[in-house]
């Protein structure tokens, strides 16, 4: 069997990075972890090709090569697919699908033309898959119903199918899950809330195989709370480090935690020994009443301010996402959680207006209550997909005008400054990036841009300075996130302008609607 692993691309997103990655000559920030994973369930005797559309095309040698087309995407990718689908059935080709966009909305997929839905957990439903193929089946639905399968038996990703050079992070996994029950969360309906983690030899031999297959620059552990157990987190981490050294550190790590990590000393340090540098936290908001409507509950029991500082001044860069939009908020939502980013420091706030994302306790609550508005499609550039308890005008245009500040060159540029001065120096002298022409380019770009062209020149590198003088040994780290908002820069004017298009369309229909029952009541 033949089969052709297809990524969808992403729109052009706040999680795209397309100008940042276009300084270090990098299609993608992260390859297609589920789809080389499924490669690697699959029967080993199949072959397997991989295109990730947000790298290249596919070639027209590529569909005529294939006999099965499976694809996997997020909510975000969702028109892409649906297109791929398309083309793959004009193409008489098999296709099967499968990953969170389909086992959330299934009959989407399905109407495009798929011919098999792999759903939920592919350990459980990829062997359903080559049963059905082996039975002559062309077409099925597989499920898990509620079986989740054991992480432990999930093989090394097939790593060898992708090309290195295109991707700027590597994705790898530990656990599965989270022990919380945020409202608007699909996580918790994708995985359940308790976390499944690989064994440390496991990972350890992940990673062996990316050392193996030369990767030497920065892991991403996707996992969606890292700290979710935190006991076999810390077993992990006392596996990890005696590999690190013996190793050379051939690897920065990046994950996501919940912001209780602050609460624990201990497996800060671990992580830090481990030479993880950032870390990215589920904030969402400072309002407490916000965030006990949506059962963040995890968030409202240590002052927010105070964690992120012990985490940043434990070593660990932050990163946090923030929503507005929450039931029974109060105006200037959007204000506060400048106020609150400006206060903790924090370079880059991922920011969004709430989405009721399919099957969550969020989505199920509006859609009884009559609020649901359309689907979601997780995109900053996207109106909310309900009615809120406040007017989506007044909601729309604080998101927009918070957005806008938060990535002013010079705010950034302050704030990313600050993070760095309490930030402390690193524990290992490992280099972030290999000096070379491609790295060198990057940085004349953003000393040109920064340090020259824009109202930043003066305060670029004063900065720059002080970072030399107070922690030298992050000074490409620090340029490097300073690099970031290259993207952000165009990315806040095309939030502007399309949430602005979204509202002004919204309540021109809304008053077209509003004249209408006034002369049907006439």
């Amino acid at each position: 069997m033949r089969v052709l692993l297809l990524y969808p691309r992403f729109p052009k997103s706040f999680w795209s990075f397309e100008k940042a990655l276009e300084l270090v000559d990098r299609k993608a920030l992260l390859p297609p972890l589920g789809l080389i994973t499924v490669a690697a369930i699959l029967p080993q005797t199949w072959e397997f090709k991989l295109v990730d559309r947000n790298v290249r095309d596919v070639t027209a040698a590529e569909w005529a090569w294939a006999d099965l087309v499976i694809l996997s995407a997020m909510i975000v990718q969702k028109d892409d697919l649906l297109a791929q689908i398309r083309e793959a059935k004009r193409r008489s080709k098999l296709v099967a699908v499968g990953g969170p966009y389909a086992t959330a909305l299934p009959q989407e997929p399905l109407a495009a033309g798929a011919d098999f839905l792999v759903l939920d957990e592919g350990e459980i439903t990829l062997p359903m898959l080559v049963d059905a193929l082996t039975q002559g089946k062309t077409q099925a639905v597989l499920r898990a119903n509620g079986e989740k399968p054991d992480v432990t038996q999930t093989p090394i990703p097939r790593f060898d199918l992708l090309d290195f050079n295109a991707y700027d992070n590597m994705s790898v996994q530990f656990s599965r899950g989270c022990p919380f029950q945020c409202e608007f969360c699909d996580i918790i309906v994708l995985y359940g809330r308790k976390p499944r983690t690989k064994t440390p030899e496991q990972f350890l031999a992940e990673l062996e195989r990316l050392y193996e297959l030369g990767w030497r620059r920065t892991v991403f552990l996707v996992d969606d709370n890292f700290i979710g157990n935190k006991r076999n987190v810390k077993l992990l981490l006392n596996a990890l480090r005696p590999w690190m050294v013996e190793h050379g550190f051939p690897f920065h790590f990046n994950t996501e935690a919940s912001v209780d990590l602050a609460q624990d000393q201990e497996l800060m340090d671990l992580m830090v020994a481990c030479n993880f540098n950032a870390v990215f936290l589920g904030i969402e908001t400072p309002d407490t009443e916000s965030l006990a409507v949506t059962q963040k509950h995890q968030n409202t029991r240590d002052p927010l301010l105070d964690s992120v500082e012990v985490i940043i001044r434990s070593g660990l860069r932050v990163m946090a996402g923030f929503i507005i939009g929450f039931d029974g908020e109060k105006a200037g939502a959007g204000d506060r959680i400048v106020q609150f980013v400006e206060a903790a420091a924090i370079p880059t706030p991922f920011f969004s207006m709430l989405q009721a994302l399919p099957d969550t306790a969020l989505w199920h609550r509006l859609k009884k209550e009559g609020r649901l508005r359309g689907d979601s499609n997780a995109n900053q550039t996207t109106l909310m997909n309900f009615m809120p308890t406040r007017p989506i005008a007044e909601v729309a245009r604080e998101y927009v005008d918070a957005f806008w500040q938060l990535y002013d060159p010079l705010a950034y540029l302050n704030r990313t400054y600050r993070h760095f001065l309490k930030l402390g120096t690193p524990e290992h002298k490992v280099p972030l990036r290999k000096v070379n022409w491609v790295s060198i380019r990057a940085l004349l770009i953003v000393c040109w841009r920064q340090g020259v062209v824009r109202k930043t020149r003066l305060r670029f590198w004063l900065n720059l300075i002080g970072i030399l003088r107070h922690n030298p040994r992050v000074w490409d780290h620090y340029l490097s996130i300073c690099a970031l908002n290259e993207h952000f820069l165009e990315y806040r004017t095309i939030v502007r302008d399309q949430i602005e298009q979204q509202l002004a369309d919204l309540l021109a229909a809304e008053a077209r609607e509003a004249g209408y029952q006034t002369a049907r009541a006439a």
